[in-house]
Formats: C-alpha cells, sequence, structure tokens
C-alpha cells in the first residue's frame, strides 16, 4: 500500500480515535452483547444484533485506522523551512480575482480534510492548483462552473 500523507495533528487525531475505540466502545459493545445474550433466544433478540452489529463496525474502523496509521508519512510542516512555496501541510490565505473575496485554507491529508474548517485535501482541484505556488503567483482552478483565478497573498508553515 502506498504511503498516506497526514500531518501531525491529523495523525494524533486517529491515534486518539483508535485508543477510544479500544477502550471505551469495545468494552462497552463486548458488554452489551453479553446482556444481550442473557435475554435467551439469539434469533429473534434485536439487542443481541444490533450490539453484535455495531461490534463490526467498531472492528473494522479499528482495522481501517490501524492500516492508515501504518502506511503514514506523518509530515510537520513546523519543521521545514519556509520557502513560501505550498506544499502540504501549508497555510495559504488566497484572494479570489474576479469577486475580490480572501480565503485562507490549510492543505491536509485526505482523512483530515474538512471544508467547514478550511482544511482542504491535498488531492482536491483546489489544493492541487496551489501547490507548488507562491505569493503574488495566479493559481487557476477548474470548477464546474468555470475556471476561477486566484492569486496567492500568504503562506504560512504553522
Amino acid at each position: 500500500m502506498n504511503q498516506i500523507p497526514m500531518t501531525v495533528r491529523g495523525a494524533e487525531a486517529l491515534r486518539a480515535e483508535l485508543e477510544e475505540l479500544k477502550t471505551v466502545k469495545r468494552p462497552r459493545i463486548i458488554a452489551s452483547i453479553a446482556e444481550a445474550r442473557e435475554h435467551g433466544d439469539l434469533k429473534e433478540n434485536a439487542e443481541y444484533h444490533a450490539a453484535r452489529e455495531e461490534q463490526g463496525f467498531c472492528e473494522g474502523r479499528i482495522q481501517e485506522i490501524e492500516a492508515k496509521l501504518s502506511n503514514a508519512q506523518v509530515i510537520d510542516i513546523t519543521k521545514m523551512p519556509n520557502n513560501g512555496r505550498v506544499i502540504f501541510g501549508a497555510t495559504v490565505s488566497i484572494l479570489n480575482v474576479d469577486t475580490d473575496e480572501e480565503s485562507t485554507y490549510r492543505i491536509v491529508g485526505d482523512d483530515e480534510a474538512d471544508f467547514k474548517q478550511n482544511l482542504i485535501s491535498v488531492n482536491s482541484p483546489m489544493a492541487r492548483g496551489l501547490i507548488g505556488k507562491e505569493p503574488d503567483d495566479v493559481a487557476i482552478i477548474k470548477t464546474p462552473g468555470g475556471d476561477v483565478e486566484y492569486e496567492i497573498l500568504k503562506v504560512e508553515y504553522l
């Protein structure tokens, strides 16, 4: 499997979720299954089937997180010299040339992306168009509504 780029914060969040699943959720589900078994006939026991289904989701998520962490390439942007270029992990302030609207985005891994928090995936069209650019460069981003020009205002390695 290929390396998965991830910021330090993203890796910490996945480790915290994994810890929660293993130490809190998994034991709670096992207790729910044991309690449901005490109710008798398992064929018609909805609580038992619901707990087993929840256990399947939990175990699947644990395996998924462990696989991602084992293949993670954790990139600490704060330890890199800021050469002014947009790279993975950088925080970029941009200006829409047509609307004069300013936006700031941080380029992160796929699992960390959350557009509402201005975290965009490194694989998104926006990030792909910004990577490698420097302040005062113009990036043309292909959108469903057509090409949009953005001027790079500032690149920070936070």
